[in-house]
């Protein structure tokens, strides 16, 4: 299960920072990221961070967002600074488990609603 917190309301300029908590311990997570998606559009990438710590950004938000994520927490950030209204979306949170008894999952968090005001 991943659980995802943070969203908002904020004016352009503004910051918030998402959350994305794991829960269970039958998995370890590989790789994860934060997808957005904005009425009547497709759900993107946004930012995604390796189990060994790189990251790729979406050309939108490079230089503003900072994914990070603490493996002994499992959990993911997004630091999202200089907000524009045109990142306003539903946030979704990804992860890559793979699981101890075998097997891998792409899980999904419950998303969290970011609205910037201009």
């Amino acid at each position: 299960q991943l659980q995802a917190s943070g969203g908002g309301l904020v004016q352009a300029g503004g910051s918030l920072r998402l959350s994305c908590a794991a829960s269970g311990t039958t998995f370890t997570i590989d790789d994860t990221g934060w997808y957005r998606q904005a009425p009547g559009n497709k759900r993107e990438l946004v930012a995604s961070i390796s189990s060994g710590g790189r990251t790729n950004y979406a050309d939108s938000v490079k230089g503003r967002f900072t994914i990070s994520r603490d493996k002994n927490k499992d959990t993911m950030y997004l630091q999202m600074n200089s907000l524009k209204p045109e990142d306003t979306a539903v946030y979704y949170c990804n992860a890559d488990v793979s699981f101890f008894f075998g097997g891998t999952q792409i899980l999904w968090g419950q998303g969290t609603q970011v609205t910037v005001s201009s």
